[in-house]
Order: structure tokens, then sequence, then C-alpha cells
């Protein structure tokens, strides 16, 4: 029997929630999908992070992924946008953990350093390695399924790699990994 698993790649965001799913069966990488979640007609915040844990359930429960591969929030100056893009993050981690699937967080550079070789790639260098490498026909208009995609890929290529990012099996390991975030 081949050895085969799922990884579903996402890029969490409040405005555009990317995600892509890669199946590898004897080491080799097919593609399976990749869409997008679009949240900019929601004005209130909440119903949002509803939407992302309800399509992260909802790709879950169709796709069966074996592991969940995302994108960390990166550091940037404004405060409120790595709030929202914390939640939306938490909000889809806590969809995969629900139903028990290991998740690694990837760092943007660490994403993109993967895919192209260059930590400082541009979305479009991004998306343009991946229809190559995946033989993808056409590329989204809009880039984050692609992100979300480079993401799922960027796990492949370091499966097995313990320092790539925070890995959680459940609500257990996230805790035991985040004592400091924890209210006692």
């Amino acid at each position: 029997m081949a050895n085969e698993k799922i990884i579903l790649g996402i890029d969490p965001g409040t405005t555009i929630m990317g995600f892509g799913l890669i199946k590898v069966v004897n080491k080799k990488m097919e593609f399976l999908q990749m869409n997008e979640l679009l949240l900019q007609k929601y004005n209130d915040p909440y119903v949002k992070l509803k939407l992302i844990f309800e399509r992260t359930i909802e790709l879950i429960d169709t796709y069966h992924p074996d592991e969940i591969a995302i994108e960390a929030p990166f550091f940037g100056k404004n405060v409120q946008s790595m709030l929202k893009l914390g939640r939306a993050q938490g909000v889809a981690m806590a969809a995969g953990l629900s139903r028990e699937i290991p998740i690694t967080e990837y760092l943007p550079k660490k994403i993109k350093m993967a895919i192209t070789g260059n930590g400082n790639a541009s979305k479009e260098q991004v998306a343009k390695m991946l229809q190559s490498m995946l033989g993808l026909k056409t590329l989204p208009k809009n880039l984050d399924s692609t992100d979300g995609l480079a993401a799922a890929v960027c796990h492949f290529y370091n499966e097995g790699r313990i320092e790539v990012g925070k890995n959680y099996t459940g609500w257990d390991a996230f805790v035991k990994q985040n004592e400091k975030r924890v209210k006692k």
C-alpha cells in the first residue's frame, strides 16, 4: 500500500483566508485544491472569525488532512492588524485542534525560502514557482490561495525537521508549549 497523507496549508486573514491542499504519495506531491474564503463583505469581526472556523472545519471534514501547516503572523508596526491576524490564525488552529490534527506554524520567510530559495521573495515569485512545481495551469487573481498552498508545500519540504516551527497535536500540547500565555 502506498504511503500517503494530505496536508492543508492555510494563510490566515480577516479579509481573505487562502488555503491549499496537497496529497503526498510515496514522498511525491500532488496538487489537490487551492481557494480562498472572501471576507471583505462582512463588517462584524466576530462573524469573520466564525466563518474562518466553519470553513476550516468544512475543509477538514471534506479532505481529511493528516496535518495542517499555517502561516504565522509576521511582526509589523500595526498592532491592530497583528491582533486581527493572530485571531484569524487562532480560530483556524482551533478548528484543526478540535479535530485533533497536528498543526505546524511557519514564518512567512521560512515558507518563501522553502518554495523559492529566497526568504524575501514576492507573492508573485512564490506563486510562479508553485505553478512550475505542481503543474498549475493558471494562477488565481488573489495570491492568498497560493500562499496557503505554499504553507502546505513548505511543510512537505520540512517534514521530519524539528526546528521548523511549533507543533501542536492537541489542546494539551498547545497549553504545554504556551504556558506563559495561559492564565492560572
